[in-house]
C-alpha cells in the first residue's frame, strides 16, 4: 500500500468510527452510495429499515459550511433536501437523512416525464420566489461566468484535444464569452441551485423531488436552473418539447412574481434560455474533460458530444454565436 492509499484507508477508518459513534452502532459498515464529480464521497449505512448517508468532504479540498448553510435555506423554503443529523466540519464528515436511490435520470421516460418535470419545476419556482438579497448566497458575477467558460478552452480544447486556435478563433471565442455573460447578467437575478438536473434530483414519495448537491448555490440568472433541468447533459428531449416546457415555466414565473411585468417577453425569455444553456454547456464540457485528466474520472467523457450538440444547435440559430458554433463543430469532429 502506497502513501496515498494508506491516507485514504486511514480517512475511511475515521469516517467509519465517527459514523458508528453518531448512530450508536459499533462496527457500522459504510458502502459507496454514489459517484460525485468533486472530491466529496458519499456512503450509505443501513440497519434494517433505517438508512443514512455519510458525506466525506476532506477539509483541505471541500468546505462543508456552504452545504450546511444552503441546506437550512432550502429547508426553510419547504424544499425536500436531506436533513443534517450530525456534523463534524473540522473533519469534513456529515451524517444525512437518506432520500433513497431513485434518481430522476433512471426514472425519466415517456410515461413519467411530464409528472416528474412538473414536480421539479414547481420546486424550482419555490426556490426562485425566495428574496435573493436575504439568501446569503454569493453572486454569479461576470468573473465567475467567464471563468467557467474558460474551462472549455483550457481543459477540452487545450488539455484534452491539444487544439490550437488561431488568432481569429481566439477573438471569436472571447467575443462569444462576453456576449453570453452579458445575457446572463441582464436577466432577473434569483436563487440558483447551479446543478439542477437528473443526477441531482431524486424521485420521492411524498414530497417529490428530493434535491441533492446544492452546496454551490448562488444568486444568478433566472434561466440557469431551468436550462440545467430541461437541456440536461445526461438526457435529451426534442427541442420543441423543451421550449414548450420552458414557456410553461415562463407563465408560472409571471404568476408567482418571479418574472417582472417588464420582463414578460416570450422571445427574450427563450433567448435568455438558449444563451444560458450555451454558457452552461461550455462549462460542463470543460469540467468533463478536467474530471478525466485531473481527477482520473473518464466516465463523463461520453457526455461531451450530447453537451456540445446543444451548443452547436443553438449557435446555428443565432448569427452572433455563429463563430462559436463553428468551433464546437470542429471539436465534435475530433471527439
Amino acid at each position: 500500500m502506497n502513501e496515498g492509499e494508506a491516507a485514504v484507508a486511514d480517512r475511511f477508518e475515521r469516517l467509519q468510527r465517527w459514523a458508528g459513534e453518531q448512530l450508536d452502532w459499533p462496527g457500522v459498515e459504510p458502502v459507496p452510495a454514489s459517484e460525485d464529480a468533486s472530491f466529496r464521497r458519499y456512503f450509505r449505512v443501513q440497519r434494517g429499515e433505517q438508512s443514512y448517508i455519510v458525506m466525506d468532504a476532506p477539509p483541505e479540498q471541500e468546505d462543508c459550511a456552504p452545504f450546511v448553510h444552503v441546506t437550512g435555506l432550502f429547508r426553510s423554503l419547504g424544499l425536500h433536501v436531506p436533513e443534517i443529523l450530525a456534523s463534524d466540519l473540522s473533519q469534513g464528515f456529515l451524517l444525512l437523512a437518506d432520500l433513497g436511490t431513485r434518481l430522476y435520470l433512471d426514472e425519466l421516460d415517456e410515461d413519467s416525464v411530464e409528472r416528474l418535470y412538473g414536480d421539479a419545476l414547481g420546486a424550482l419556482a419555490a426556490l426562485q420566489v425566495c428574496a435573493p438579497e436575504e439568501a446569503g448566497l454569493p453572486p454569479y458575477d461576470r468573473r465567475l461566468l467567464l471563468a467557467e467558460m474558460g474551462l472549455f478552452r483550457d481543459w477540452l480544447l487545450g488539455t484534452h484535444l491539444g487544439l490550437q486556435l488561431d488568432g481569429a478563433q481566439q477573438q471569436a471565442l472571447d467575443q462569444a464569452f462576453a456576449r453570453l455573460a452579458d445575457s446572463a447578467l441582464e436577466q432577473p437575478q434569483v436563487c440558483v441551485h447551479r446543478d439542477y438536473h437528473s443526477r441531482n434530483l431524486m424521485r420521492c414519495s411524498p414530497h417529490n423531488p428530493g434535491i441533492l448537491d446544492y452546496q454551490d448555490a448562488v444568486v444568478g440568472p433566472l434561466s440557469y436552473d431551468l436550462v440545467s433541468l430541461l437541456r440536461d447533459c445526461y438526457i435529451a428531449w426534442p427541442r420543441q418539447r423543451v421550449e414548450d416546457w420552458a414557456l410553461g415555466y415562463f407563465e408560472l414565473a409571471q404568476q408567482t412574481g418571479i418574472l417582472r411585468p417588464e420582463d414578460a417577453d416570450e422571445q427574450r425569455f427563450l433567448r435568455w434560455f438558449d444563451w444560458m444553456g450555451v454558457q452552461r454547456h461550455l462549462k460542463a464540457a470543460g469540467i468533463f474533460a478536467r474530471l478525466d485528466h485531473r481527477d482520473g474520472k473518464p466516465g463523463y467523457l461520453a457526455d461531451i458530444p450530447r453537451t456540445l450538440g446543444y451548443v452547436t444547435e443553438v449557435c446555428s440559430r443565432y448569427p452572433e454565436l455563429g463563430a462559436l458554433g463553428g468551433i464546437t463543430e470542429q471539436v465534435l469532429e475530433r471527439l
